[in-house]
C-alpha cells in the first residue's frame, strides 16, 4: 500500500483525524468511493484499496455487563462475545444498540472509528493486530480509512489488547 500522503486536517477532518493530528501521531489517510450496497463495510475497504483484509480493523461497539466497550477486530473474523467480556472485566458481553453505539460515539454506523469519539469507552483492540507494522480502521466516515501503527491505536485509544476475534 502506498504510504504517499498523509494528511494534515483542521475543520474539515473527522474527530479521528483530528485527534491524530493533535496527539502528532503519523497516519495515512485513504479514500475510496463506498458502495452503499457493499454487505461488509471492512472487506470492501479492504478491496477498494488493495489491502490484506486482516490488516483492515472494523469497530464495534458491544455492552460488557451493560456499560458500552468498544472491540476493535479483523473485518476476516467475528468479535468473539465471551472474549471480549473477560478482557474487560465483566461475565457477559452483548452487541450494543446500533442507535446507543451511534450516539456515544458520534459517527454513523459503518463510520465508526475507535479514534475520537464522543465518549471514551473501554476499547479492546484484538491481539491480532501486533503481527502487523500498520492496520487500517474507520476515519469516521464511510469509504475513509486510517492507516496507523497498531500501537499508535492502542496508545490513543487507552485500550488493552486481547484475543477478542474468531477467525472464519
Amino acid at each position: 500500500m502506498a504510504r504517499a500522503r498523509r494528511k494534515q486536517q483542521t475543520s474539515g477532518g473527522t474527530p479521528a483525524t483530528v485527534a491524530l493530528t493533535a496527539a502528532g501521531v503519523p497516519f495515512t489517510l485513504h479514500a475510496y468511493a463506498h458502495d452503499p450496497a457493499a454487505e461488509s463495510y471492512g472487506r470492501e475497504a479492504a478491496d477498494a484499496l488493495g489491502v490484506e483484509a486482516a490488516r483492515v480493523f472494523k469497530t464495534l461497539v458491544a455492552e460488557v455487563d451493560g456499560a458500552l466497550t468498544v472491540a476493535v477486530v479483523p473485518v476476516t473474523g467475528s468479535l468473539d462475545l465471551k472474549a471480549l467480556a473477560a478482557a474487560a472485566g465483566g461475565k457477559r458481553a452483548v452487541m450494543a444498540d446500533p442507535a446507543a453505539a451511534e450516539r456515544s460515539s458520534g459517527y454513523v454506523r459503518g463510520g465508526i472509528s475507535p479514534l475520537g469519539q464522543r465518549r471514551r469507552l473501554p476499547t479492546v483492540v484484538d491481539a491480532s493486530a501486533d503481527a502487523h507494522t500498520t492496520v487500517c480502521v474507520s476515519a469516521g466516515r464511510r469509504g475513509l480509512e486510517i492507516e496507523l501503527a497498531p500501537a499508535d491505536l492502542v496508545a490513543l485509544t487507552g485500550a488493552r489488547t486481547a484475543a477478542i476475534a474468531r477467525t472464519g
